[in-house]
């Protein structure tokens, strides 16, 4: 674990956030750090929805059985993990994960940024700086925020610049903290991969990046090569869902992200089971297979 988050700290310091993604720019030409060689991803959870009544000793404890190595807590869910903590707790969160050989990767929100309504963009805009503050103080490197969707009643372009600016915002906030600002692709229209890249190019900030979600959205359009390509070199974490899911292309996922230099998390994002560890196993075995690793 030393190690680990030593590379962490590393990156965050001198590579603007962007050394676990393999440092690539809007060019989409592999950096220093990457190569096209064995995988250097990482398998993780999203405690939405499979961990959402867990405790933390309860996320570790599993994580650690099934082999994953990192997890976003969602905030909102038991674990309980929120700006209400005290610096006390805060300290004994951050201390239970350095304990154990689970990563605490980031936090998952909900804050978006898409509202016309200009008092509820401020409030949603100054929640995620809390937020970011308390991924500092628990030894996370990021929170991640998304757009929900686009207004019938603004244009879709002054909706997405709006979005961009407040990323810009929390970007400048988040790199005095060390952490990484992670725009997930998600919401009706605001999921198109070419809405993300605008975005992206209006926030234009070093401490912003994507968080990949795996939709069927990422197939619309041009097909999933060409969305990839949008927004490679700015993907800083990957949700996946059920891995069994015939109709997404997995293995072409995870060749790309390996080709790119991505050396993240990926975090599975699964439904709740009586039987949690066994599926988690199963679906490392099933991440391990797609890449030719078992």
């Amino acid at each position: 674990m030393a190690s680990r988050r030593g590379f962490l700290k590393g990156a965050a310091a001198g590579l603007g956030l962007f050394g676990a993604a393999g440092r690539l720019g809007w060019g989409g030409e592999p950096g220093p750090g990457a190569r096209a060689g064995r995988s250097r991803m990482r398998l993780g959870l999203v405690t939405y929805n499979l961990a959402k009544d867990w405790d933390v000793a309860t996320i570790i404890k599993n994580c650690e059985a099934a082999g994953f190595e990192g997890v976003e807590l969602r905030t909102t869910h038991a674990h309980g993990v929120e700006v209400g903590l005290s610096q006390a707790q805060r300290a004994e969160v951050k201390q239970r994960f350095r304990d154990s050989k689970v990563e605490l990767m980031g936090l998952g929100s909900a804050f978006d940024y898409h509202t016309p309504d200009a008092a509820k963009l401020r409030r949603d805009v100054e929640a995620t700086k809390a937020y970011i503050v308390l991924a500092r103080d628990v030894g996370a490197s990021g929170v991640k925020v998304r757009p929900n969707g686009l207004p019938k009643e603004v244009p879709v372009s002054k909706t997405l610049e709006q979005i961009g600016r407040a990323l810009r915002e929390l970007g400048e906030f988040a790199r005095d903290y060390g952490q990484q600002i992670r725009l997930e692709v998600h919401g009706g229209g605001t999921s198109s991969l070419p809405h993300i890249r605008t975005i992206m190019e209006v926030a234009d900030h070093p401490s912003v990046g994507v968080c990949w979600n795996s939709n069927q959205a990422d197939l619309d359009g041009a097909g999933f090569e060409a969305n990839f390509e949008m927004v490679k070199g700015k993907i800083v974490a990957v949700h996946m869902r059920d891995l069994f899911l015939g109709e997404y292309p997995w293995r072409r996922l995870l060749t790309r992200l390996n080709e790119a230099g991505y050396s993240g998390f990926c975090l599975a994002e699964i439904s709740e089971s009586k039987d949690p560890v066994r599926v988690m196993r199963y679906y490392r075995a099933l991440w391990l297979a797609y890449q030719d690793l078992v």
